[in-house]
């Protein structure tokens, strides 16, 4: 019997994160689901996915915590053996919009802890373990996800500590990339646009009158859907030859235009 691949995505219980999840169910892989909610409030969820043919475990706590890195870790190893993939998705918006000249440091240090400083650890700690892993058994499949935002090329200045963190999530994709190499590990960076989630609910209106004003070639809001089949292909192996590479998934939004 063929063991199936585990994937651990950080923030799959909900919004960008949960529909990588369903997208990642459909192909076959086990999850080992990370949030910060308590398991009772992702049952729902978690049962959906369950339904798609996934055995899903529940991995709580914060990656912007270190102990609850290990924590997590810990239990998606216990409960799977290994990791096939890593899909860095959880980030959070600042508490407050607040204009960079108003901003503060609380502010900042708690977007950069969950957005930057929890990603990149918690990729270290999991790439060590997929090194090793290919070190001893060269058949061994394994890739990772930076899921970013367009805010890593586009300027807010009412929320720049997460244009910042995004940024620095961009360069720690290609840093990774070139680290595992030599390990023949992938790396990847999905970079979203505009996503219909809980997060931009609540600038619905703004994002509605742009998307009439031509603001994407394609004008309609981005799904979570949208951004698990692109990390579907990544993770299935159609882009073999790219690691480091950008994918985005913007409708068009990006591209430069007279």
């Amino acid at each position: 019997m063929e063991v199936k691949k585990v994937a651990l995505i950080t923030g799959g219980s909900r919004g960008i994160g949960f529909g990588i999840a369903k997208a990642l169910a459909k192909e076959g892989y086990n999850l080992a689901i990370n949030g910060v909610r308590d398991e009772a409030g992702c049952a729902e969820a978690l049962n959906e996915l369950r339904e798609l043919g996934a055995e899903v475990l529940y991995c709580q706590g914060s990656i912007a915590s270190a102990a609850d890195r290990e924590t997590i870790i810990e239990k998606a190893y216990s409960g799977f053996g290994n990791i096939n993939i890593l899909v860095n998705n959880a980030g959070i918006a600042p508490r407050e919009r607040l204009d960079i000249l108003e901003t503060t440091a609380a502010n900042y240090e708690e977007v950069m802890r969950t957005n930057l400083e929890g990603p990149f650890f918690l990729t270290q700690a999991i790439a060590k373990k997929m090194a090793h892993t290919k070190q001893n058994n060269h058949a061994f499949e394994a890739s990772i996800v930076f899921v970013t935002s367009i805010s890593a090329t586009v300027a807010s200045i009412n929320r720049g500590e997460y244009c910042i963190s995004k940024a620095g999530l961009a360069m720690t994709n290609l840093l990774f990339a070139v680290r595992l190499a030599e390990f023949n590990i992938p790396v990847y960076e999905v970079r979203p646009g505009i996503i219909s989630t809980d997060m931009t609910s609540k600038v619905q209106e703004k994002y509605d009158n742009l998307f009439q004003s031509g603001i994407a070639l394609q004008p309609r809001w981005g799904t979570p859907d949208d951004v698990g089949k692109a990390v579907a292909s990544l993770t299935r192996g159609d882009f073999p030859y790219s690691t480091g590479q950008v994918i985005g998934v913007d409708g068009g939004m990006l591209i430069d235009r007279l």
